[in-house]
């Protein structure tokens, strides 16, 4: 049996895996986790570390928390998928810039709601491979919680992983859209950064949300680690 511990992105909950789940072969023991946010990202990642031992895969945010949690306790992870994920902002002045924007952000969804706020989200170009309606689906009910995602998990919040990348002693599949092009930009970036551990791979014909556009391929390339 090979064990998976699976990271969803922003606003999203568990479920966000379930098409990749049953994409992958029987003999994968896959466990989807939700993200509770805590104080601190460095908290919120280090929550994760009583799941124990796997092959760990983060989707955009929960690949930031992948990638932190296999630099922090190597030993839990026997191989890392990061897909859609940017390892940090490695500019200051970038990442404050960032942190302000999600402060904005966080305001307006609670003063808007969640049904406003995603509105305003999923019409990103990022998501624009995907049905209107399945976008919605596996997402967090809470507009409180939504906001204190952003506060907490942001990248701007994040200190840069990039220099660390070096340390990961594990093979790494790191894995965007091909129609992604800042994505697929960052994974190669990611994969050179990583060595002769890291494996890039771009899907051909998909964009940024590979959970729901490519569930197969991403299946695929999880069942090769």
């Amino acid at each position: 049996m090979t064990d998976y511990r699976l990271l969803p992105g922003f606003s999203q909950t568990a479920g966000a895996w379930d098409a990749v789940c049953a994409a992958l072969p029987d003999s994968a023991r896959a466990r989807p986790l939700g993200i509770p946010a805590h104080r601190s990202f460095e908290e919120t990642a280090g929550a994760f570390v009583a799941e124990g031992r796997g092959i760990w895969a983060g989707y955009s945010m929960g690949g930031r928390l992948a990638l932190w949690i296999a630099l922090e306790h190597p030993e839990l992870v026997k191989a890392l998928a990061l897909i859609s994920t940017n390892p940090g902002i490695n500019d200051d002045r970038q990442r404050r810039s960032r942190r302000d924007s999600d402060e904005e952000l966080a305001g307006f969804i609670e003063s808007s709601g969640r049904d406003a706020f995603f509105d305003r989200w999923l019409a990103q170009p990022l998501f624009s491979g995907l049905d209107p309606v399945a976008a919605r689906q596996h997402r967090l009910t809470s507009a409180p919680e939504l906001a204190n995602q952003l506060r907490v998990l942001g990248q701007g919040t994040q200190e840069s992983l990039w220099d660390r990348l070096p340390e990961l002693s594990m093979p790494v599949a790191v894995i965007a859209g091909a129609r992604d092009e800042r994505y697929a930009a960052i994974a190669g970036q990611t994969a050179a950064g990583i060595g002769s551990n890291g494996e890039l791979h771009l899907v051909p014909g998909a964009g940024h949300a590979l959970l729901q556009e490519a569930p197969a391929a991403v299946a695929a390339i999880l069942s090769a680690l």
